[in-house]
C-alpha cells in the first residue's frame, strides 16, 4: 500500500487514535506503523487476534500491561557495560512482572484464546533478575541494608561513625564555655562536613578548619579540630558504602545484560499484546465489529473480478458518532464499479472515504464501525483519488493535478485493487471532462478493478445504467437536518 493513497484515506489518524490506547512506547510505535495486511489468512488471524483481546478484557477487565517499559535501551547500555541506575533496574524488573502476569494468564488460557497464548508464550519473565532486584532494592529505589553481608557491616559502621561525631558535636555546642563564641546552637554540613557556626571575631577560640562563611562575614562555619579525625572516619565509610552501592548495581546491571535477548523478546512480546488490547480497547469506544472476510471468486464471464464489498450501517470513524450519518454501500455479485451521484454535501466524498477506510483498517486488524454481516475481500493495493490535488510547487492545476496521480496507478490497478475517485474529471470544460470521466472509468472496468467514483457528469449516469458490472448509486441532502 502507497503512502500517500493510505494518507489520502486518513489512515495514519487512525492510527494516532489507536496509538493512545497502547500502555507503553514499545506498543505505541507498534501501533504507529501498523499496515494493512493483503493476503487472508494473515488478515483473518488479525481481525481473529483483536476478537480474543476484546473477549479477554470483557472476561477479565484488570488485564493490563501496566509497569512495561521499552527497557531495550537499557540492556543495550548494559550490554556496553553501563552500570543501570535504581530506577531503570526497577523498570527491568517492572516489565519483567508485567511478562510474567500475562504469560501466565494467556498460557493458562490457551484454549479459549489461542491466537494471544501463542504470542504470551514467547515471554522470558527472566526470574532471577526479578528476585535480584526485589533483593537488592526497595520499591522506592533505595539500596537494602542486606543487598550484600559487606554492605550491611559498612552501613553499621557508619551509623556509629556518625553517632560519636554527631555526640562529639553536641558537647562542643552544649558547653556554657563556648556559648559566647557561637553564632547559633546548631550543627550543620558545609561541603558534606559537619561544621558549627561561631561568631567571626571569636575564631581563635574554637580552633578549626574554616569551610565557609556568611555573606555579612559575621559568621564563620569551621570544623573543630578535635572532630575532623571523627569526620574523616565518617566520610571514610560513606565512600566505602558508595563503591559497595555501585558494586552490586554493576552486578545486577551484568545479570541484565547476561538476558538481554530474552528481556529484548519479551519487550518485543509485550508490545505486540498491547497493540492487540489497543485494537481491542479502541473497537469498543468507537462501537466497531468484526466483518467477514470472503475470498476473492472466480473472476466472471461479465469482467466481474470477484470481490466483495458489502457494509451496512457504515459510520466513518473519524466523524463525530453522535452526528454522522451510516451509510450501506453493498456491491452485488454482478457488480464491481459504482457510480456515485447526488448534490454537493450530500456525502459522495465521505462515502468514498468511508468505503477506503474501513477497508485499510479491517485489513490491519482492526474491527470496524459497521453492522453484522458486512464483509469484504482482502484488496492487494487500494488507490484514491481524492480530495484537492492542487500543487503550487509543480505549477500544477487541480484538474492536473488529479490527472497526474491517476496516471500514477493507471496501469497498475488490476482484479485484486480497490480504486476510489472523486469528482472525476471535474475541473476542466465538460464535454471533454465528462469524455474523460468516461474513458477512465472504462479503462478500470476493463482491469477488472473494483471501482467507486463520484462524479458531476449526467453522462456517466447513463454509461452505468447500459454497461455490465457497472451500476448507479445516489446520495441525498436533507434539507430539514
Amino acid at each position: 500500500m502507497r503512502i500517500k493513497h493510505l494518507s489520502t484515506l486518513g489512515y495514519p489518524k487512525i492510527l494516532g487514535r489507536l496509538s493512545a490506547y497502547a500502555s507503553f512506547s514499545a506498543g505505541e510505535e507498534k501501533a504507529l506503523a501498523l499496515k494493512p495486511a493483503t493476503d487472508l489468512e494473515t488478515v483473518r488471524t488479525r481481525l481473529e487476534t483483536t476478537s480474543e483481546a476484546r473477549e479477554i478484557l470483557d472476561t477479565n477487565p484488570a488485564t493490563s500491561l501496566g509497569g512495561a517499559h521499552d527497557v531495550r535501551p537499557l540492556t543495550a547500555d548494559a550490554e556496553r557495560g553501563k552500570v543501570l541506575s535504581p530506577r531503570d533496574l526497577l523498570n527491568v524488573r517492572d516489565t519483567l512482572v508485567a511478562g510474567r502476569t500475562l504469560h501466565r494468564t494467556l498460557t493458562g488460557q490457551k484454549n479459549q484464546f489461542p491466537h494471544r497464548a501463542h504470542v504470551a508464550a514467547s515471554i522470558r519473565p527472566c526470574p532471577t533478575i526479578i528476585e535480584e532486584v526485589n533483593r537488592c532494592l526497595d520499591q522506592h529505589g533505595d539500596i537494602r541494608d542486606d543487598a550484600s553481608s559487606e554492605l550491611a557491616r559498612i552501613r553499621r559502621a557508619v551509623e556509629v561513625a556518625h553517632q560519636r561525631l554527631q555526640d562529639k558535636l553536641q558537647n562542643i555546642v552544649q558547653s556554657s564555655r563556648n556559648a559566647s563564641y557561637l553564632q547559633r546552637t546548631l550543627i550543620t554540613q558545609r561541603e558534606g562536613r559537619y561544621v558549627i557556626p561561631i561568631k567571626a571575631k571569636f575564631k581563635e577560640r574554637i580552633p578549626g578548619v574554616v569551610h565557609d562563611r556568611s555573606a555579612s562575614g559575621v559568621t564563620l562555619f569551621i570544623e573543630p579540630l578535635s572532630v575532623v579525625d571523627l569526620n574523616n572516619t565518617w566520610r571514610e565509610l560513606q565512600l566505602e558504602e558508595r563503591e559497595e552501592v555501585r558494586r552490586i548495581l554493576a552486578s545486577l546491571s551484568s545479570l541484565v545484560a547476561d538476558h538481554a535477548e530474552d528481556i529484548a523478546r519479551t519487550v518485543e512480546t509485550l508490545a505486540e499484546l498491547d497493540l492487540t488490547f489497543a485494537k481491542a480497547k479502541y473497537a469498543e469506544d468507537i462501537t466497531a465489529t468484526a466483518p467477514e472476510l470472503v475470498p476473492f471468486r472466480a473472476e466472471s464471464e461479465n469482467g466481474h473480478p470477484g470481490s466483495t464489498l458489502r457494509f451496512f450501517s457504515a459510520r466513518h470513524p473519524l466523524l463525530d458518532p453522535e452526528s454522522v450519518v451510516p451509510i450501506d454501500v453493498v456491491l452485488d455479485e454482478e457488480t464491481h464499479i459504482l457510480v456515485l451521484t447526488g448534490p454537493n454535501t450530500g456525502g459522495k466524498t465521505v462515502s468514498l472515504k468511508t468505503v477506503g477506510l474501513l477497508t485499510l483498517m479491517a485489513q490491519a486488524g482492526l474491527h470496524i464501525p459497521v453492522a453484522p454481516e458486512s464483509a469484504l475481500s482482502p484488496f492487494e493495493m487500494v488507490y484514491a483519488d481524492i480530495g484537492d490535488e492542487q500543487s503550487i510547487e509543480q505549477s500544477l492545476s487541480t484538474f492536473s493535478a488529479h490527472l497526474t496521480n491517476i496516471i500514477s496507478f493507471l496501469g497498475q490497478s488490476d482484479a485484486h485493487s480497490l480504486v476510489l475517485l472523486d469528482e472525476l474529471g471535474a475541473g476542466t470544460d465538460p464535454a471533454e471532462g465528462a469524455a474523460l470521466a468516461h474513458a477512465i472509468l472504462d479503462h478500470f472496468r476493463e482491469r477488472r478493478s473494483t471501482t467507486l467514483v463520484a462524479t458531476p457528469y449526467p453522462e456517466l449516469k447513463t454509461y452505468a445504467q447500459l454497461t455490465p458490472g457497472v451500476r448507479n448509486a445516489c446520495v441525498e441532502f436533507d434539507s430539514e437536518t
